[in-house]
Formats: structure tokens, sequence, C-alpha cells
């Protein structure tokens, strides 16, 4: 660590995010020190993040896109950046880097007292894809890419675009291009989109890129790109698929090359390993954002996150430690949120699916609560589904999907889950309410009491990923839904007992078999449950989510599949 205002040669390679972070940290710190930032591309500071929505329209200007640049870097901190600069080599004796002109290819050398790398990932491009040297195929990495794939699509004959890879890229992308009214294919190796979120609550954005009419292939391996169009490997056979350009969103991989060259330790992840202080194993050499892995404290492994707003705390971090401030390194749960055409989606910490893998005994529950009061004329129902540690309750992570503030609750349990908060804390939040913005007890605090009567032992429930094999097998199910929304869509061989009715009806519920309850939300089931349960009946499941859940969990796997429906009528209202 360096003195503050101690005379300092600080060099940061890369000039997004991180790396523009870290350097300007640097000068706020210490005037006196020399920072000069190496970036190979055009630009320096642009925002990653709103690349796609420059395809639409939505952002009208590519210079819009463009945050700072070297000029006015010089002019507001003093900062020397050079555009167009590859470092290609670090000497850690000298404790020089090579600098290669990308224009001239001149090279030269540039000294230093401390160095962060902050290179940043690389689209993925598979070697065995065939046809991905086209004209038509295009990446989404800088704006330079975006401006070539904007310039491409605004040719008369450009109508049908192929997207590959259902990550956060990939589907901004096609919700951006369906947008500027091209006819979209989105092309997903694996089961569902998003891998962040767990598959039942993908479903229903499966289900908005359909209704918005992107045409969804799952289970799809992309062969070859031709002037016919994009092959593909589904369902076991070959298709092609017409296609005038072709955008790879398959996700990116960490750009590890110069470390690796110049002896800095790669971890398992594939990425730049450092310490707490974003030291690699060159104290005076640091490393930042996207190119390197950090530590998750809830599965206690080091793994890769692509994400901007920890690439900006990383870099702060660095920064502070090369001046002589030491911050606590708390490791990074992750957060995450984006929009997919009218639905808002968020998550925070990590998935059920991740929590089985890495050995945590996890369970979750999955409600539909209102973003606001029922009367508010713009309520929305928004679903909502928390992840929780048995026995202790310890909040894991967090998904809700809606056309309401989905990104609020995600922040209020990531600051939970931060805190080491438990499903128990989340319940007592105290937090702002007034109809227009909320309901008097806010859906994180709804989600956390039925966490809770699960823990206890109130309350036993299955998700709806199980119902079909419920279904199938001719379990005993009741829907305590009134008569007339029983009418407009049900369970296959499921009894129609409304809550108002359960009480004089009770005798037609068999007590020597398990009885499965839903209602529309599961809110009035668990009513019943509880009647029930007061009257001697002792096996009782509800099943979480309940009707609008299931219809939202079946709808596209039937659609996709061409399964026989297990409803009658979907409802998704």
């Amino acid at each position: 660590m360096a003195a503050q205002n101690e005379k300092l040669r600080v060099v940061v390679v890369g000039g997004v995010a991180g790396g523009a972070s870290a350097a300007a940290r640097v000068k706020r710190l210490n005037e006196n020190a020399d920072v000069v930032v190496f970036e190979k591309g055009s630009d320096v500071s642009f925002s990653n993040c709103g690349l796609p929505y420059y395809l639409s329209g939505t952002v009208e200007d590519s210079e819009d896109l463009i945050m700072m640049t070297p000029a006015a870097f010089r002019k507001k901190h003093d900062i020397d950046v050079r555009v167009h600069s590859e470092v290609v080599s670090i000497d850690r004796e000298k404790k020089t880097v090579t600098v290669r002109s990308t224009e001239t290819g001149e090279t030269y050398e540039q000294p230093y007292d401390k160095l962060v790398l902050s290179p940043g990932a690389n689209p993925i491009v598979p070697p065995a894809l065939k046809g991905a040297d086209r004209e038509n195929v295009f990446t989404i990495r800088n704006v330079r890419d975006i401006v070539a794939l904007k310039t491409f699509l605004d040719k008369p004959e450009t109508k049908r675009v192929f997207v590959v890879g259902g990550g956060f890229i990939g589907i901004e992308a096609a919700e951006n291009l369906q947008l500027a009214g091209k006819d979209v294919t989105l092309a997903e190796l694996s089961g569902q989109i998003l891998q962040p979120f767990d598959e039942d609550m993908v479903q229903i954005l499966h289900k908005e890129l359909d209704d918005h009419g992107v045409k969804l292939l799952l289970h799809t391996n992309v062969q070859a790109i031709t002037e016919q169009g994009v092959t593909v490997e589904r369902n076991g056979a070959q298709e092609t698929y017409s296609a005038d350009a072709v955008v790879l969103a398959i996700g990116v991989f960490p750009e590890t090359k110069l470390a690796a060259a110049a002896g800095l330790e790669i971890g398992k992840t594939g990425a730049i390993h450092v310490n707490e202080n974003y030291q690699t194993n060159d104290p005076d050499i640091y490393a930042v954002g996207d190119a390197i892995e950090v530590y998750d404290p809830q599965t206690h492994v080091w793994r890769k996150l692509a994400l901007a707003g920890p690439a900006q705390f990383e870099a702060r971090a660095a920064a502070d430690h090369i001046c002589g401030i030491t911050s606590p390194n708390h490791g990074f749960a992750g957060a995450l949120c984006l929009r997919v055409f009218g639905q808002n989606v968020a998550a925070v910490g990590i998935s059920e699916a991740l929590a089985a893998r890495s050995g945590l005994h996890a369970d979750s529950v999955l409600i539909f609560p209102g973003d606001k009061v029922g009367i508010m004329p713009d309520w929305h129902y928004m679903s909502l589904k928390l992840i929780f540690e048995r026995p202790t309750g310890l909040i894991l992570g967090a998904q809700a999907i809606g056309e309401g503030d989905v990104v609020g609750r995600m922040n209020v349990i990531a600051a939970m889950i931060r805190m080491h908060a438990t499903v128990y804390d989340l319940k007592d939040m105290t937090l702002c309410y007034s109809p227009v913005y909320s309901t008097a007890k806010d859906p994180v605090n709804q989600a956390a009491l039925v966490a809770i009567n699960v823990l206890e032992g109130q309350l036993r429930q299955v998700h709806v990923s199980e119902v079909r094999s419920l279904v199938e097998s001719g379990a005993y199910i009741v829907d305590v839904r009134e008569e007339g929304e029983y009418a407009e869509g049900h369970l296959v061989g499921s009894h129609n007992i409304p809550l108002t009715q359960l009480r004089a009806r009770m005798e037609e519920i068999p007590k020597d078999v398990p009885v499965y309850l839903h209602c529309r939300s599961s809110q009035r089931s668990y009513y019943a449950l509880c009647c029930l349960r007061g009257h001697g009946y002792h096996n009782l499941t509800n099943i979480s989510g309940s009707f609008l859940g299931i219809s939202l969990y079946e709808y596209f796997h039937d659609k996709s599949e061409g399964r026989k429906p297990i409803v009658t009528a979907y409802n998704f209202d």
C-alpha cells in the first residue's frame, strides 16, 4: 500500500466500468498520483448494459452510450486516457507494461508502481460453430459492436434475426429487436433462459417472450450458420431457420491472457484469482471486474460474477488499498434485474437450484401478492419466490417478476442477506406503506410469514413443478375457489369446494387419503387447510403458487412440448 498524496505511478488496463472507476478513485485519494489508463477499444466508460436498447431506439443516439471521453477524463480528473492502446505484456521485474497502438502497430513501454487490470470479458464464439465469421453474424460487447449491428439491421432486407443464447444480453437483444419490428428467434442450449433464476420462475418469462412474438427454442444446439440460415439440432433432429442476421449472445469468458502470460494466478473458475484486497499473487498488481473470480459468502466458493455494480465496488476497494485504505471485503451475493417486455424481473442471492447443488438444505415459498392495494388503478400482482435455509430460516435468495416494483422488493432482501438475516427478521421489517405504493404487509413480509409457517410445521406444501404428477396419479385435489372461478379453468379431476362452503360440505373430503388444496394464489387454500386441521384432518398439503402458479408453470411447457394439459383452461389473471 502507498500513502495518500505519495508520488505514485498507477497504470490501469481497461477503461470501462472497473478500470475507469479505479482510476478516478485513485486520483480522488491521491492528487499527486500519475494515472494512465490504456483501452484497446475506441471508447471508455460507456454504458455496457445500455447497448441493446440502442437497437429499438430506446436509446436514440449511440453517442449517448458513452459516459466519458478521454478529453473529459483529462479535464475533470487529470487522468491520461489512451484509447486504441493495447497492453500486450507485463514485465513484473522491471514493473513496466508494453503497449501497442492498434492503429499504427507501434509499441512502447510504460512504467508503473501499481498496476490495475480490468480487461473485462470477451463474447463466447464456439470454435466449432461453422459460419461464425460471416458478415451477418454479430456479438454485442461495445459501442462499435452495437452500431455495426444497428447499421446492418437498418437495411430493408434485414427482417429475420436469430439470437443465440438466453442469458441477459440475449434476452435484452431479443426484446429490443422485436420492438424494432424484426422477426426474432431465440435459441437456448439448456431447458430455460436466465440461469440465475429457478426453472419454475422463468416459465413466466418463457410465456412473456412467446406472447410478444419471439420464437423461443429450448434444448437447441446451434451447429452452423450458412447462406440458407441457421442449422440447429433440436429434439434429436436437424432443423434450419431462415435468418438475415445472427446475434451470438452465448455468454462471455474472462480476458486472462495478459495476466496468465505474466505468471499471475488463474483460479479454478478460469478467471484471475485475487485476495481480499483484489491483489493478485503479485502484490503490486490488482485485478477487478469481469476478469476476476469473487468469493460467494453463501456457497463459500469462488465464482465469476460479470456485473457492473460489483465491478465498481471492486475498483473502489482496490484503489483504496493502493492509497493506504483497507476496506473489509464481504464477498458478493449478487443482485440483478432486467425487463422482459411488460415484466420487471429481479433476483438476489442464490437460486434454489444452486443452493441444492451447493449442498445447502434449502426450501422455498412462492406467493402472488399485489404490488399495492387492490383498489389502486395500476395494481398488479407479482410472483415472488423466497429461498431460505432449513432449519435456521437464513435467507439465501429471492426472485420476483411482475409489472410493478419488484426491484425495490429485491433490494430489501439484498440488504437482509448482507446482514445475514433470517425470515424471522424479514417478517418484522417495517417498510413504508401507502396504498399507492404497497400493501400494509409488504410482499416481502408476506413471503417471510409463509416461510415461517413452513419452517414451524404449520404448513406443508408441494411446488408447482410437482402438480402434474399429482394430477396424473389421481391425487385428491380440492379447489377452494368460487364456482365461477372453477368454471373458467381448473385442474383435471379436482374437486371444487369453495372456502365459503367448506364447513357445510366438509364431509365430502376424505380423511383416509392425502388431500391437496389450492385456490388462485394459495391464501384461501391456506385458510381452508387451517379450518380442516381444526376438524381433525391431518394429511393436508397446500399447493404453493396455486392455480395461477400452475397455469404459468404449465403453459409454455405444454405449448412447446406438445403435451396434454392438466388444466381445462389456463388462468393468468
